[in-house]
């Protein structure tokens, strides 16, 4: 049977939660069949950093990043089974984003993908790695996180350092004060960009305090993802601090429309973001347009 490309998969909601205090940024999963002889788009299992396309019926689709990560041998996704969890980190941004806030567990959502390159997780095996988050931008990087953990003897020490404009807008929660720092060999750092009378720890915007940590670049891979601002600045604070760029990582996920490289929305120079991307390194995004 001839797969239609562009043609989702039937997926189904199966649970709904606040991320932020505000409600801002909800947390989806969704479950997605995975055979492709049905004629469905999806060809999961994704890797850390892919995105998928989503659509909300009779209202719209956009590109969202996948922030669960792949599935081990054992649950839900595993490799050979018919049906994909799924989660994403959803921000209330528009008319189709405020349509995904308004579904509710059993809704039927569409599914296609994943796109993009997803982060060389095989090539950073032995090394130490920084991740460098801001707001919504810990969606992917908690893809790529969880991946590695799942895999802690692959990799050496690992550090996490996260921020959000107040203490209501960071999100997940429980891994990033839970499950991550009990990890062993793992530090997680947090920061907020103004505090209030319930935040007891550091104030300041997330460049500016990875510097302050003084991270070692020695051996070591660096994973950043935020707002475009945030990421202009992690980028040349990086470097400065003496990352290598072909050890820096970014993921862009502006302008996705088809995700299959056909109608140009994403293309920046001779790179569309939905095939070559959205994972750049520092090295790659040197030789792109200064738009990004």
């Amino acid at each position: 049977m001839t797969v239609e490309i562009l043609q989702p998969a039937l997926g189904t909601v199966i649970d709904v939660r606040n991320e932020t205090t505000s409600g801002d940024v909800k947390r989806i999963v969704v479950e997605v069949p995975r055979s492709r002889t049905s004629g469905a788009a999806w060809a999961g299992p994704h890797r850390p950093g892919q995105c998928a396309m989503l659509s909300v019926f009779g209202v719209g689709e956009c590109m969202i990043s996948v922030s669960s990560s792949p599935p081990l041998v054992s649950g839900p996704g595993r490799p050979g089974a018919t049906v994909e969890r799924l989660e994403f980190a959803i921000k209330n941004a528009g008319r189709v984003t405020s349509a995904f806030h308004e579904l509710e567990p059993g809704s039927p959502v569409g599914v296609r993908g994943p796109y993009g390159n997803g982060f060389p997780v095989d090539s950073w095996k032995g090394m130490s790695l920084l991740f460098a988050g801001g707001g919504i931008g810990m969606a992917p990087l908690r893809s790529v996180i969880n991946y590695c953990l799942d895999r802690r003897d692959d990799y050496g020490p690992i550090r996490i350092v996260y921020g959000a404009r107040s203490p209501g807008d960071l999100c997940f929660k429980d891994e990033l004060f839970e499950k991550w720092p009990g990890v062993k060999g793992v530090q997680v750092d947090v920061t907020v960009d103004s505090g209030d009378e319930t935040w007891p720890g550091p104030v300041g915007f997330v460049p500016q305090f990875t510097e302050s940590l003084a991270p070692s670049p020695d051996g070591c891979v660096a994973v950043t993802c935020g707002p475009p601002v945030m990421i202009r600045v992690m980028l040349a604070t990086l470097e400065r601090i003496g990352f290598k760029p072909e050890n820096v990582f970014t993921t862009l996920e502006l302008k996705m429309q088809c995700g299959v490289g056909k109608c140009g929305r994403c293309n920046t120079g001779s790179k569309y973001v939905c095939v070559d991307g959205p994972v750049f390194t520092l090295a790659e995004m040197k030789t792109l347009p200064s738009e990004y």
